[in-house]
């Protein structure tokens, strides 16, 4: 391990004025930052601890909503009583993440900035325009099964691994963040990060030190909440395909929706297609099909990764279903 300082915040403020260095970055429940030093992989040169300040708290909102402190941990999170009931889809995408340990030291702000798992970003003796800009991205024509194929670029074809990120973009959640200047802003947490483009580096619209010290849950959307979650194992593993959604039916017509994608992009994917294919439309399963064909229109396999297209048009139709209780029926050879 190369030779870092480290220091511990006793404020936010200045917190955020001491990270503001490229080089330095903050520190919290450390789960996946101290991974990646361990493999040289980032090698900050300064750390500043953020895990004493007072941004562990879940309080209610005048407008009918929740701030959570960016330190309130994954685990403190996804089991209390007041996500269970009134925003499940947060604790259910939260419980499918990672292990127990792992989720009792995690926490809000970090697993929203955590990093990509492209294998090719963690060898550093491999290309990745992510870790080394303008070295190339050797998942293009590499071992590309878990990688991107909504919203790529040929400079990077990595995905964002957060559950929870995906389930708060489908809540329309924002993070409220601290700048080093001592401004504050809020950030919808569909907004947060970026595509890659031409700069895969630059991974969010945050400046250096800027700090999230919560992240603020709207009142609870109209409907019925689902997340669903394939991937290789039942647990400690990343999304393939991941779909969070609220789903609101009047008669028969879908009348309320937000739908968000995982394990597809470089970020948490806002099916905004889907979602204006669906409005109004009659919540069938022919329907919930084509709003699923019309998000994918423009996505790409890579080759290793060419099965998560029908595996994406399916997982988003049938949770859609289930989300409007539609009856699970039989198809000609293939599952819903």
């Amino acid at each position: 391990m190369r030779a870092f300082t480290y220091e511990r915040a006793e404020a936010a403020e200045a917190a955020a004025g001491r990270a503001a260095d490229p080089s330095a970055s903050f520190i919290a429940g450390g789960t996946n930052l101290v991974d990646l030093m361990k493999l040289q992989v980032l090698s900050p040169s300064h750390l500043v601890d953020v895990s004493r300040l007072p941004l562990d708290r879940i309080e209610a909102t005048e407008e009918g909503g929740l701030r959570i402190g960016a330190l309130v941990t994954n685990s403190a999170l996804a089991n209390d009583e007041r996500i269970k009931a009134t925003w499940p889809l947060l604790s259910r995408a939260l419980l499918s993440g990672a292990t127990a340990q792992l989720r009792n030291k995690a926490t809000t702000g970090g697993n929203l900035l955590q990093r990509t798992r492209c294998y090719y970003f963690y060898d550093t003796t491999s290309p990745c325009n992510k870790r080394e800009p303008g070295s190339g991205c050797g998942a293009l024509e590499g071992f590309n099964r878990i990688h991107a194929i909504l919203g790529a670029s040929e400079h990077c074809i990595a995905t964002h691994p957060s559950d929870m990120a995906v389930a708060m973009v489908a809540l329309g959640a924002e993070a409220e963040t601290l700048r080093p200047d001592g401004r504050r802003r809020r950030v919808a947490v569909e907004a947060l990060h970026r595509l890659p483009g031409e700069r895969p580096e630059l991974e969010t619209v945050l400046e250096p030190g800027e700090l999230i010290e919560a992240v603020v849950l709207p009142p609870p959307p109209k409907g019925r909440q689902l997340y669903r979650k394939v991937r290789d194992r039942s647990s400690y593993a990343f999304a393939l395909v991941s779909v969070a959604v609220a789903l609101e039916v009047e008669g028969n017509a879908v009348s309320s929706l937000r739908l968000a994608l995982g394990g597809v992009a470089h970020k948490p994917w806002r099916a905004s297609r889907a979602e204006a294919a669906l409005l109004g439309q009659p919540a069938t399963r022919d329907s919930f099909r084509a709003a699923a064909e019309a998000e994918l229109a423009e996505a790409v396999g890579h080759g290793g990764n060419d099965f998560k297209l029908p595996l994406a048009r399916r997982v988003i139709a049938a949770t859609l279903a289930d989300a409007a209780g539609l009856t699970p029926e039989a198809e000609e050879g293939e599952p819903v």
